[in-house]
């Protein structure tokens, strides 16, 4: 049977720590993390056909897309399902770019051909869903890697088409877990048992972001000052001036309870004064907030989803007060994710 889009991904649950490999029987394997966009890519079944591209959500979004679209038609065989990571290399910046991933992304057809050369995208293949027309989503992982693999050799691909690092080394997918996520792009691994079959919309893998502590002045909250429910986070800038990064999951009742201790309300002059936030990142709903005075610093550990401003595009969980820590000691905005002090 020939997949046809919209085909429902297969999803990753969260964890904190690598999975005992014991717990997985047939073994596991490991894979780099890559902060992009989820897409599917389809090559054409037959003449006059088109190469489509998917995301996760089932919108098919090839017009946005015309260097890969392009790059397919000429490179990439036919009757091809590839799952894998939309990726956007910053030319300028000479780095990997979530935002300019966005703009493209956001892009309608007329005006996507003029993003293509300030940023080129790329595709991170790491499942194999079909091949010359045949689906494979019955097979187990080990074998559709082994036939993605061959695809790349066969065929020499090179960009904008990537294969997704993978490994069944657990010493080394820890190594990636620590060393290749201070590389811009990668955040973290995904784990996939050898023997498993591709479940749409299945969260049957496991994912691990790299997680680091780091410091954040409190400057606003929800709740009340005796019942805070979620801190909204800042640090200053070169300037001196205090920009937003990010906010907190909920506190916990005891959390909530030593945080209200500290708060002070905001008095005159506050730098949030008639500034509005965003519920979660690039979202239009928009938090009730009270301003606080922005003199408690709060340790808080977060992922390595970060926009090139220095906002935090995931929650952040809340650690503990810093009182022996100076507004000073705080890690300036844009600085990214620093070691606590102390």
């Amino acid at each position: 049977m020939t997949l046809r889009p919209p085909v429902e991904p297969m999803l990753a649950q969260a964890a904190e720590t690598v999975p005992d490999p014991a717990a997985i029987r047939a073994g596991a394997a490991y894979e780099q993390k890559l902060d992009g966009h989820r897409a599917l890519l389809f090559t054409a079944a037959g003449p006059g056909g088109s190469v489509v591209v998917q995301t996760r959500r089932g919108a098919l979004v090839q017009d946005r897309w015309p260097d890969l679209v392009g790059a397919a038609e000429a490179q990439l065989p036919p009757g091809l399902v590839l799952d894998g990571e939309l990726v956007v290399w910053d030319i300028e910046a000479g780095r990997l770019s979530f935002e300019a991933l966005q703009r493209r992304a956001a892009t309608r057809a007329r005006g996507a051909p003029g993003l293509v050369a300030r940023w080129p995208a790329y595709f991170v293949a790491f499942d194999l869903l079909q091949h010359d027309g045949q689906e494979l989503l019955t097979r187990p992982y080990v074998e559709r890697r082994a036939q993605l693999e061959n695809l790349f050799s066969e065929h020499a691909l090179t960009a904008p088409w990537t294969l997704c690092p993978m490994t069944t080394d657990l010493a080394k997918a820890r190594e990636w877990l620590q060393s290749w996520t201070d590389v811009s792009g990668v955040e973290g691994i995904l784990i996939k048992p050898l023997n498993s079959r591709y479940l749409p919309g299945y969260r049957g893998w496991t994912k691990i972001r790299r997680r680091d502590t780091t410091e954040a002045i409190v400057g606003a909250i929800t709740g009340t000052l005796t019942r805070p429910q979620l801190l909204v986070l800042g640090r200053h800038d070169q300037n001196g001036r205090l920009r937003a990064v990010g906010r907190t999951v909920p506190l916990r009742p005891d959390t909530a309870r030593q945080v209200a201790e500290q708060l002070t309300a905001a008095g005159p002059g506050h730098p949030w004064e008639g500034v509005r936030f965003s519920a979660t990142w690039g979202s239009r709903d928009v938090l009730d907030t009270t301003l606080v005075h922005p003199a408690l610093v709060a340790e808080v550990s977060a992922d390595r989803a970060i926009d090139h401003g220095g906002i935090y595009r995931h929650p952040l969980r809340f650690q503990r007060l810093r009182l022996d820590v100076g507004l000073e000691d705080v890690p300036r905005f844009g600085e990214g994710p620093a070691a606590a002090t102390g």
